[in-house]
């Protein structure tokens, strides 16, 4: 299982970037190293997608100047720099729109970015690869379930998290909290605030990369900010509230595009897209919801930007729905579902192709199953077909709720 990391000790957002950079430094400076290889395939040095995140920081601040100093508490403890930190947390709004498709016109901007690092003593994970094969897809695939289509009468969500191989070495479980007091509990890659996760509330989000062809063009709020805001909601209704503040009230919208599939402890689940130009809701069908890495709202398709070649959204979505059909829904289930490998090395459960260099091999790096009532977390912390689903102990409760949220108040 992946180091666990507490928070919920910490007198302040500041300390509580201390125990996570302290704690997790060796994992953070791994995520230093890969994403700014991945940045250098896009043509962007490690110092100017730092400069390019740093942008971000007056928008983080007008929804909750804590999470930017629990950034600058991360930065003094694992001894990086705030904007490497704001870099690894707004690596989605960094990489370019065209970041899933085939892009070689990119290779000498490539070969530039990668020489700036190496200059400045960042080491190259990948010193031997050519740049003809740069990673160029990135998959996750996520179910909700219903109380009403759950065999057990609560809300369940499921996800495979498909990305580099090499981040199953830079994953923790961090237990911290939200503005409202209450305990998160999060997979993340080590130096982001939060991905996949679930609160004392019951409330559980995931995470599927989308790209609009809009991404990069606004200072909106960044995708894994996001799901850390998200993540102090009580509820889906209450999620749905948060995102409407951000767009209209606030009129700071997003800087990328991805989906946020959620499920809450009332039984209901939801997927939310989320671009530049606005948001959108995936409702349940029969009462299951499932997504991929392309839009499904009517509103958003136009915003679709050209995925490469091994990017099987459209047939992983396709598979998904076969399994959406099998309700009433289980643990059980699911876990099957996060192991389905009928499409081969394109499947919902992805193994890596050994044909395929090593820099673009996408795989399954670890699966997560969220129950919603009592909340629970599992987690396969290896591709999910070799390995059990294990039980991920929980954050305690930092302080009783008292009363709910309310849902149109932005912290």
């Amino acid at each position: 299982m992946f180091p666990c990391i507490d928070t919920l000790g910490a007198a302040s957002a500041f300390e509580r970037g201390q125990i996570y950079g302290r704690e997790a430094q060796d994992r953070i400076q791994h995520s230093v190293v890969t994403y700014a290889r991945l940045f250098a395939a896009c043509g962007i040095d490690w110092a100017s997608a730092c400069d390019r995140a740093m942008r971000f920081e007056p928008v983080i601040k007008q929804v909750d100047a804590d999470l930017i100093e629990e950034l600058r508490g991360m930065a003094q403890g694992s001894g990086q720099t705030l904007g490497s930190l704001m870099a690894l947390n707004c690596r989605t709004e960094i990489l370019p729109a065209t970041f899933l498709a085939d892009a070689p016109h990119l290779k000498e901007a490539a070969r530039a970015a990668l020489a700036t690092n190496r200059a400045a003593g960042l080491p190259d994970w990948l010193h031997e690869a050519a740049w003809d094969h740069a990673l160029n897809d990135g998959e996750c695939t996520a179910m909700g379930v219903t109380a009403a289509a759950s065999q057990t009468g609560q809300a369940w969500l499921a996800q495979n998290w498909d990305w580099m191989g090499r981040q199953r070495e830079a994953l923790v479980v961090l237990h911290t909290q939200g503005p409202s007091g209450q305990s998160i509990t999060t997979l993340t890659e080590a130096g982001m605030l939060a991905k996949i996760g679930i609160n004392q509330s019951g409330f559980a989000l995931g995470l599927n990369i989308l790209r609009s062809v809009r991404d990069g063009s606004r200072l909106g709020l960044p995708v894994h900010v996001l799901l850390r805001h998200l993540l102090d909601c009580t509820s889906v209704a209450h999620a749905r509230e948060r995102l409407h503040v951000l767009q209209t009230e606030l009129n700071l919208g997003f800087g990328a595009a991805s989906n946020v599939p959620c499920a809450d402890a009332e039984g209901q689940v939801a997927c939310f897209e989320v671009s530049p130009v606005g948001w959108a809701e995936v409702t349940p069908t029969d009462g299951v919801v499932v997504h991929t890495n392309h839009f499904v709202c009517e509103s958003l398709l136009s915003e679709q930007a050209p995925v490469g070649p091994g990017l099987s959204s459209h047939s992983r979505l396709s598979t998904a729905r076969q399994h959406a059909l099998r309700t009433p829904i289980g643990q059980a289930d699911l876990e099957h579902f996060l192991r389905d490998e009928s499409d081969g090395f394109l499947s919902i459960c992805r193994s890596p192709d050994p044909s395929v260099p090593p820099e673009s091999r996408v795989e399954s790096v670890a699966g997560i199953i969220m129950q919603t009532q009592p909340p629970a977390m599992w987690v396969a912390s290896d591709v999910p077909s070799r390995v059990a689903f294990e039980a991920v102990p929980l954050a305690a409760a930092s302080r009783q709720l008292t009363e709910r949220l309310d849902p149109a108040t932005v912290s």
